[in-house]
């Protein structure tokens, strides 16, 4: 199960949304949803976790290119919104990868091992490190340490919510 939110900041403070990922496809989707909440072209951050699991933080600001951190990477990439995230840190085509899998061709003859399969297709489009990936700074200026950031654990959306001032916010809409 995922929960997720926006938080949008404001010259009052941070306003928190959640936000059903259902339409979200791509990346892009989800970055227009957060630029939709934005007050002002202000930060707008998007809050994604998946059961204490991973947890994944989208960085909006006005116009800028996206930030994008991911507590787990491995763990993010075998389910559909945390492999968007880890799937753009990684500079892989993810319409190109849907493509190809459509269409079922997967080189195998009969009497090839899925194992080989595997392997292959781990050779292809390279490991996903297990751990943290992205921009680990891209709280740092809001009051949460690139080093703050990496040793978060178990609730971490809450506790990053708590170092922002607006856990009250975030759990009104969790």
């Amino acid at each position: 199960m995922y929960f997720a939110a926006l938080l949008a900041r404001t010259e009052d403070g941070w306003e928190a949304s959640d936000t059903e990922l259902d339409d979200v496809e791509a990346l892009t989707d989800l970055v227009d949803l957060a630029r939709e909440d934005a007050v002002d072209e202000d930060t707008v951050l998007v809050l994604i976790e998946q059961e204490d699991a991973w947890f994944g933080i989208v960085r909006v600001d006005g116009e800028d290119d996206p930030r994008i951190f991911v507590s787990d990477a491995a763990a993010a990439s075998r389910s559909s919104y945390g492999a968007m995230l880890t799937d753009e840190l990684l500079g892989r085509d993810a319409d190109e990868v849907d493509e190809l899998d459509a269409l079922d061709l997967d080189g195998t003859e009969d009497g090839e091992d899925e194992d080989t399969e595997d392997e292959e297709a781990a050779d292809e489009t390279g490991p996903v490190p297990v751990g943290p990936l992205g921009d680990a700074g891209l709280l740092s200026d809001l009051a949460v340490s690139e080093d703050a950031l990496l040793a978060l654990d178990g609730d971490a959306l809450s506790q990053i919510a708590d170092a922002l001032g607006c856990s009250e916010v975030l759990e009104a809409v969790r």
